[in-house]
């Protein structure tokens, strides 16, 4: 472009010569055609232009002459300046799909003979036969009839041309406007507001020196042809846009809001499988088991599928568990059942399966999405030849010992395993999902007292109480149940003492008995910051309650997550000692007991109330033994669900990785999967205590008071009103 400026500076040029200003425009419009290539090729064999006939001329006879060559600018426009008096053949180089009435047959040449000091003029009239034209697609796809379009249509502009005279012709729209796959010259976009739709676009003509061997070399000296050797032509279509009608409702228009949606985390499905094992582990399931492997009174699939399970470590225990007494079969028999109940449904997290049906269920009440792929387990021992995977936290403990070995059970002489020096494969990757804390709220809720107490009298020997409820009581009722009884008592020097369990409640929790039984109790090692952490997080999750109910609010858990992180902290300093041995000695203990007490020969020895629906067969036996000796009048139910609650709840603090948590999404989780323990927990915390952990206001002093400090209280209240 720089020679056509230089050119307009002086049209005619120098003295005695002239020159030539091509236009080049659309004949209909006149809209200029920008960037059009214009050759210029002088007839130096002193043909004139009235001689020359351009139907017969063919530039590609021109052997040696070279063209000079102007490209129009933005107003079509181009100049030849300084040219010699003769005759020139001036060719529009670009396609011209359609042409200008009288033109030549070729359409794209023009001859002009330049005078001195004159500038003639050619002009290419190009008679454009292209339409643009919009059109509107409905939200349902069918083409609008009217002209005018809505917001939220879809607009399709087309460019259509007569005839075959769009071969070689490309159209390329400006703005949003956007191509459509397999149709070049239609394009479309989405109209977003009211008022006048513009499609502006340029059609673009391809130079035709690249089809002839002398412009090939004329652009091969060029530089050859590129994006920049299109001619442009603007074209244009609009429309109007109104709004979209407005639709009619009727009737009543509700607006409701939702909770905060969370995200998944990969240790729900630990608490999952936490929920599922402490669920198997209850008393209905074990009564279930009891009858179908004795009685053969359940036909369901499913229990019947647990007694399967369990009949091989039956039968193994069956040879092992003897009692150098007579008469103790029927004793042996339900021990060896028990623990091999125990055994078999004491949950271990794999971290495989899917999480479904009732689970999936239970996340979905508590407005939790299902994990995702991601199993909650790392693997570690990765540069050994059998690396294992294992829970975050476990992970963690394992690096710390690099140096210890990982044992694995054997299939014919496990019991050698355990001589071994490190640690046994099968507890630190598969631990069982089981809590002291359920013994510990059983036996506050005088469970073992009252199976005591019926030994006592079974024995004829007097209790403590002056008089003795039970002196005057006959115990011909228990008669069916002498052989369990007889073998319970004289395996008594086999089982758990009350001293050797509260040393453990001590160490795990810090928690402790009171009474006679456990009177000088000096303990080595006390977690006791763990009731006042635990107390304190079910109070901050009461807060996330009332913040996460209120739709308006995003619940803040980065409190619940702090308490959480100390929480673990305590709770993994016990974790030592007996850790892994006494808590399944105890649960099946206590098993044993509310089996028995569920008998039906205990409810004629015992005065029940037959009308209270207690959720299990054992409990009224035990609230009447505890009306009969002046304990404490709650509810065994509540100390029931402390024992249930607390032990879900601290099993899912103890086994996840909070130390290595700082996001508070994980928290968030929790205090959501979790929120019916927790309420629960708490309510029967107060009936039980009388303490209310759900208040607002901190009382460091009442959270860390001693749950049985706080029984024997509200028990000595209990005498001085009667």
């Amino acid at each position: 472009m720089k020679n056509n400026a230089a050119a307009k500076a002086g049209l005619a040029g120098s003295a005695g010569l002239g020159s030539i200003q091509v236009s080049v425009h659309d004949a209909r419009s006149g809209t200029p055609v920008v960037h059009g290539a214009i050759l210029l090729y002088p007839l130096t064999d002193g043909v004139d232009c009235k001689d020359l006939n351009l139907d017969q001329w063919d530039r590609e006879k021109r052997n040696g002459i070279r063209p000079l060559t102007r490209f129009t600018d933005d107003s079509g426009n181009a100049v030849f300046a300084d040219l010699d008096p003769i005759s020139y053949v001036v060719v529009y180089d670009n396609v011209i799909p359609y042409l200008s009435k009288g033109s030549a047959a070729h359409g794209y040449a023009r001859c002009a003979k330049v005078h001195a000091g004159c500038s003639e003029m050619v002009c290419f009239a190009l008679e454009n036969n292209g339409v643009a034209g919009i059109r509107f697609l409905n939200a349902d796809c069918q083409e609008s009839k009217c002209l005018t379009g809505e917001v939220g249509h879809e607009a399709i502009a087309k460019v259509t041309f007569n005839g075959d005279g769009n071969r070689n012709v490309q159209v390329v729209a400006q703005g949003r406007w956007e191509p459509i796959g397999d149709h070049p010259h239609e394009f479309s976009m989405t109209v977003e507001e009211t008022g006048l739709l513009v499609f502006e676009g340029h059609i673009r003509f391809p130079r035709r020196s690249a089809a002839s061997a002398v412009g090939a070399a004329v652009l091969a000296e060029a530089g050859g042809a590129g994006e920049g050797d299109f001619a442009t032509l603007k074209m244009s279509a609009n429309s109007k846009i109104k709004n979209h009608p407005p639709l009619p409702i009727s009737g009543n228009v509700n607006v409701a809001m939702t909770r905060t949606e969370t995200e998944p985390t990969a240790d729900l499905r630990l608490w999952a499988s936490i929920r599922t094992s402490t669920e198997a582990m209850s008393f209905d399931n074990y009564l279930r088991f009891m009858d179908q492997l004795f009685c053969k009174h359940d036909n369901n699939p499913s229990n019947g599928q647990t007694s399967n399970a369990a009949s091989t470590p039956y039968e193994k225990l069956l040879l092992k568990r003897f009692l150098p007494f007579t008469d103790t079969d029927a004793y042996r028999v339900m021990k060896a059942a028990t623990e091999a109940f125990v055994i078999v449904n004491c949950g271990v997290f794999t971290g495989d399966g899917a999480i479904e049906g009732d689970l999936a269920d239970y996340l979905n009440r508590r407005d939790l999405p299902l994990p995702g792929p991601t199993l909650y387990r790392e693997p570690v021992d990765n540069g050994s030849s059998n690396p294992i995977t294992m829970l975050p936290y476990l992970a963690i403990i394992r690096r710390k010992l690099p140096d210890v070995a990982v044992n694995q059970m054997g299939t014919q002489h496990d019991h050698h395993v355990d001589l071994c020096e490190g640690f046994l494969q099968e507890k630190l990757s598969n631990p069982c999902l089981l809590e002291l804390i359920w013994s510990y709220w059983h036996e506050e809720g005088m469970q073992v007292q009252s199976m005591n107490a019926i030994t006592r009298r079974f024995q004829n020997v007097r209790g403590p109480g002056h008089p003795d409820p039970l002196a005057n009581m006959e115990v011909n009722p228990l008669r069916p149940l002498n052989n369990l009884i007889w073998g319970y008592i004289q395996d008594e020097q086999h089982r758990l003492t009350v001293a050797r369990r509260n040393y453990e409640y001590d160490h795990h929790y810090g928690l402790r008995l009171e009474g006679r039984a456990v009177q000088n109790f000096r303990p080595a090692d006390t977690r006791s910051k763990f009731i006042e952490g635990f107390h304190h997080l079910l109070r901050l999750c009461t807060v996330f309650y009332r913040q996460d109910d209120d739709t308006t609010v995003k619940a803040d858990a980065f409190g619940v997550l702090n308490a959480l992180k100390e929480l673990h902290l305590i709770i993994s300093q016990g974790a030592h000692s007996q850790f892994g041995d006494l808590p399944p000695t105890a649960r099946i203990e206590m098993l044993m007991q509310q089996w028995l007490l569920a008998r039906p020969e205990f409810r004629d020895f015992l005065p029940t109330r037959a009308m209270v629906a207690y959720p299990e067969p054992w409990m009224d036996r035990v609230d009447a033994m505890k009306t009969l000796q002046g304990w404490t009048d709650t509810s065994v139910m509540h100390f029931h669900n402390l024992a249930v609650f607390g032990e879900q709840i601290v099993l899912s603090i103890r086994y996840g990785a909070w130390s290595k948590v700082f996001e508070p999404t994980q928290a968030f989780n929790f205090a959501r999967f979790w929120r019916p323990q927790v309420q629960g927990y708490i309510h029967a915390y107060r009936a039980a205590t009388g303490v209310d952990l759900s208040i607002d206001a901190a009382n460091p002093v009442t959270e860390a008071t001693l749950p049985s400090v706080l029984l024997r209280q509200r028990l000595a209240q209990q005498a001085r009103i009667a």
